[in-house]
């Protein structure tokens, strides 16, 4: 096992002297200057550090909800191109009739009067974190997972404009890929759980399985992907893929992660995710570029999510061995002390990891309450699972930051780690946010943000081989790229072959191809 450092501040900590890969004199000149030109913007203030970082390649956002992403001012919008109402009482979208006490959504656009702009103001407060202030009985983990229920009744037609703008914001940041967390319908799956019912002693999984698949569950495995689909070519289509005209976010390349709601009865839980195997599984097998992966959501702490949290496990373990080529990402950890009794956060990341066979995590605040946490960490590294950090997150809906946040430990034990935004629209962000937080809060230098945004590539559901030679080191490409300048523009025979080959050693290369192009600038 690799030793923990067990210090805190992580700029004392040397993390990134072998990950440099190999240069040019020229390019390692370049990336001196860069350097430089980040420590003065760091002095100068977050200020001029956003404006250093917003054209910084920040490769991939590993965590991202498309619900949570959107920002209010586009939900409010299609609020009144939908006619749906607004209940000024409850802040929160409703749908027609508009009598009584709801008025048209329609009527927060346009030529709004002052008393609707008003409205207009505090429905960007509700259906968000703007703002926001904890009071006696309202926390911001309150405030935060309420807004998901305040904009309902949007028409699914919206999600190619949902992904367009998530793409769109994207581009703009130099990021170059995006998994975005969706929920297909399940109804139908549901309704056929329900009707199986779940047994009252250890369940049978491969049978419950098999009820399931008798009873016609696999028929709704084709409009969760045509649901996917019909996103994707909508927002290629707004933003003019393929085209003279096409827009920059047409440079974002986009999969989706299969949510489960994890905050429901296990027969409706296990009728879900079994849909979300199968429904990843036949993408996979297709080579469609939508779905790779599954992902539980839903409050951490809620009382079924606690309740039931090792039997999930049990079962992710279960369609684990049934369909071992859909990746997982597993929320755990997502809580801090005072919210569930102190057993609830003992065990959580480890049962991700272990039972359920985890690839990444997200969130993975409590991790020091985990039983025997150094073992766990060195065996997070040892196993190359990789945490999602998502760092104004964490503050706002539990309201861990600096030190109290576990980001800095993480490093230390060499667990892999990369920024992530969440729901950059409730909270207000975007991913240049989240690495000027970073900078500031752990005094990052910039070779180890190059190291975040690597990470987060390096660790994506994208298929094929890897560019590096070994995994988290960023020092040395693979035997096919070895004799090539990292990212340029006419790799080898050899290289050029894994590039044509393996999708994310195409996006690992496209990645220092963005840092080459950056640096070039200075």
């Amino acid at each position: 096992m690799k030793p923990i450092v067990w210090i805190l501040p992580t700029f004392l900590v040397s993390l990134t002297a072998s990950t440099v890969a190999a240069q040019t004199p020229a390019i390692a000149a370049a990336e001196a200057r860069v350097a430089h030109a980040y420590d003065a913007a760091r002095v100068q203030g977050p200020e001029a550090l956003r404006a250093f970082l917003a054209e910084f390649p920040k490769g991939a956002d590993l965590h991202v909800h498309l619900s949570g992403a959107v920002y209010a001012e586009t939900f409010l919008r299609e609020a009144g191109e939908d006619g749906l109402c607004v209940d000024p009482e409850a802040l929160a979208l409703v749908k027609p009739p508009c009598n009584g006490k709801f008025f048209p959504a329609s009527e927060l656009g346009g030529n709004i009067t002052p008393a609707r702009q008003v409205i207009y103001d505090k429905m960007i407060d509700s259906l968000s974190m703007r703002g926001f202030v904890p009071s006696a009985g309202w926390t911001g983990h309150d405030q935060f997972f309420a807004t998901f229920g305040r904009f309902g009744g949007l028409k699914k037609e919206h999600a190619p404009e949902w992904v367009d703008e998530v793409a769109a914001r994207a581009a703009a940041q130099n990021q170059q890929y995006l998994e975005i967390m969706q929920t297909p319908p399940f109804s139908h799956a549901a309704r056929i759980g329900y009707q199986i019912g779940w047994p009252t002693g250890e369940p049978d999984f491969a049978a419950l399985r098999q009820k399931l698949l008798d009873a016609g569950l696999r028929d709704e495995v084709a409009t969760n992907r045509q649901e996917m689909l019909a996103a994707e070519t909508g927002r290629k289509a707004l933003e003019h893929c393929g085209t003279p005209q096409a827009a920059p976010a047409c440079q974002v390349e986009i999969r989706y992660l299969y949510q489960i709601l994890r905050g429901n009865p296990p027969e409706q839980v296990f009728a879900q995710t079994l849909l979300g195997f199968e429904t990843v599984s036949a993408a996979l097998k297709d080579q469609e570029k939508t779905f790779v992966g599954i992902n539980f959501v839903q409050p951490e702490d809620g009382l079924i999510s606690m309740r039931d949290y090792t039997l999930q496990m049990h079962m992710l373990a279960y369609l684990h061995s049934v369909y071992p080529q859909v990746h997982l990402s597993l929320h755990a950890g997502e809580l801090v002390e005072g919210m569930v009794p102190p057993e609830g956060m003992r065990f959580h990341i480890r049962q991700a990891v272990e039972l359920a066979h985890a690839e990444r995590i997200g969130h993975g605040v409590d991790v020091m309450h985990e039983d025997k946490a150094p073992v766990l960490l060195n065996e997070m590294a040892e196993k190359h699972v990789m945490v999602e950090i998502n760092l104004s997150s964490n503050e706002g809906i539990l309201g861990v930051k600096g030190t109290a946040h576990p980001f800095p430990l993480y490093r230390a034990a060499h667990v892999p780690v990369a920024l992530s935004t969440d729901d950059e629209g409730v909270s207000r962000i975007d991913l240049t946010r989240e690495y000027v937080r970073a900078a500031f809060d752990y005094g990052l230098s910039y070779n180890e943000l190059k190291t975040l945004a690597r990470t987060g590539i390096a660790h994506s559901f994208l298929p094929g081989a890897d560019l590096w030679a070994t995994p988290d080191n960023f020092s040395a490409l693979g035997a096919a790229c070895k004799a090539d300048p990292t990212g340029s523009e006419h790799p080898s025979a050899a290289c050029a072959q894994l590039l044509q080959t393996s999708e994310k050693a195409a996006a690992e290369w496209e990645l220092e191809h963005r840092f080459r192009n950056f640096e070039a600038q200075w």
